[in-house]
């Protein structure tokens, strides 16, 4: 089902992508996805692999070490990739959306000279400051602070719930540059991990995605040079959101991977077990819930793939992304959910994984944005075209 709907309209290089993921997914991501998720730890290993695939810079051009694809090939892994395991899927998605791509869109050259090679080609690790412990959804509300101190900055405050803290070497970090200006006074930076009054603290313990890393950042008279603002000063808050749209996408394909190894750990279930004297596919209770299952994957999908297509040909997708990020994460919650009731007490079970699938999920209708931020994002849309 899934590669007969997902076939069409790709190129031979996308198409190329999925396969190469798909294998090394099978051979070297699934077999270690249990076992991280139960010790909570991030497997370097996996990254290194990445890496030597040339999946850690699929969107960002050539000329900065990355492969140079479209937005639907990078899609495309983090899909086939969380297909087996969330964890992988969101390192991955983390990196290259939020902690790479918003030096390749709006840094300088000299921020790509100093930064982009080693992040595209998976040497470094990235990761992005935005959330803080009064600032998720309302972001506008950074406390972060960064002063002008000749050629520095000096940035005091708190982030937290950062994905690939403890194993980036640089962090996108936003922070108020100019106290009255309200969201037109928040700034971007380049913080390098190893610069004096900066920290990393242990993350909290989380439901699901524990394979995953994430921590907190503490940043105490940390001073980094002024050239490492990430667009104009002031343009912060406008940057994050653009960084957020395309980010989205790649947390659409995250759920959609995620809803589709639970599904196909379902339907195998259900072709093999029998009740009443026949398999449960056969049962309208259980066909009914694996029909609902494949339909709302197909929908997701191509909402996905509609909102990269858009961004690949430098059209507007603010809507779209959020659009493609709700219904994939919601398909997510639910498919996993009705995995879980179909294997029934084998579904309950860590042994048969779709109670990981299940608790992975979660984190999706959350990160980049709630399901009731994209809601809000998508309504003001409307309202917008209207007038």
């Amino acid at each position: 089902m899934t590669d007969r709907i997902s076939a069409f309209d790709l190129t031979e290089e996308e198409a190329m992508v999925r396969d190469t993921v798909r294998r090394f997914t099978q051979d070297v991501i699934a077999p270690k996805a249990a076992e991280i998720d139960a010790a909570a730890t991030f497997s370097e290993d996996t990254w290194t692999g990445l890496a030597e695939l040339g999946l850690c810079g699929i969107p960002i051009g050539e000329a900065w070490g990355g492969a140079g694809m479209s937005s639907v090939a990078y899609v495309l892994a983090v899909e086939e990739i969380s297909r087996a395991c969330g964890s992988t899927g969101l390192t991955l998605a983390a990196h290259t959306s939020l902690g790479t791509y918003p030096i390749y869109a709006w840094g300088s050259d000299d921020l790509k000279e100093r930064y982009l090679r080693q992040l595209a080609s998976g040497e470094w690790m990235g990761a992005y400051g935005l959330t803080e412990p009064g600032a998720g959804s309302d972001s506008g509300g950074t406390k972060t602070t960064a002063e002008r101190d000749g050629d520095e900055y000096v940035l005091n405050g708190a982030k937290c719930f950062i994905t690939n803290a403890h194993y980036a070497q640089t962090f996108i970090c936003t922070a108020v540059t100019d106290p009255d200006a309200g969201p037109s006074g928040i700034s971007a930076f380049v913080v390098e991990r190893d610069m004096p009054g900066f920290e990393v603290t242990k993350g909290e313990e989380k439901l699901g995605m524990r394979g995953s890393d994430w921590g907190g950042l503490v940043f105490q008279d940390c001073r980094i040079p002024a050239a490492n603002v990430v667009g104009p000063e002031g343009e912060g808050f406008k940057t994050f959101l653009k960084t957020l749209d395309a980010g989205r996408i790649s947390i659409g394909a995250l759920g959609l991977g995620i809803g589709e190894g639970a599904y196909a750990r379902a339907l195998s279930h259900a072709r093999e077990r029998t009740a009443f004297g026949k398999p449960l596919i056969e049962q309208q209770a259980v066909a009914f819930k694996i029909a609902d299952m494949a339909t709302g994957l197909a929908g997701a999908r191509h909402h996905i793939y509609h909102a990269a297509r858009l961004k690949d040909a430098g059209l507007p997708f603010t809507r779209e992304a959020a659009m493609a990020k709700l219904v994939a994460s919601e398909v997510a919650m639910k498919v996993t959910f009705d995995a879980i009731q179909i294997l029934g007490g084998y579904g309950f079970c860590t042994e048969y994984e779709v109670e990981r699938m299940y608790r992975d999920a979660k984190l999706c209708t959350i990160g980049e944005g709630t399901s009731e931020i994209q809601r809000i994002v998508i309504s003001r849309s409307i309202v917008k075209e209207q007038t």
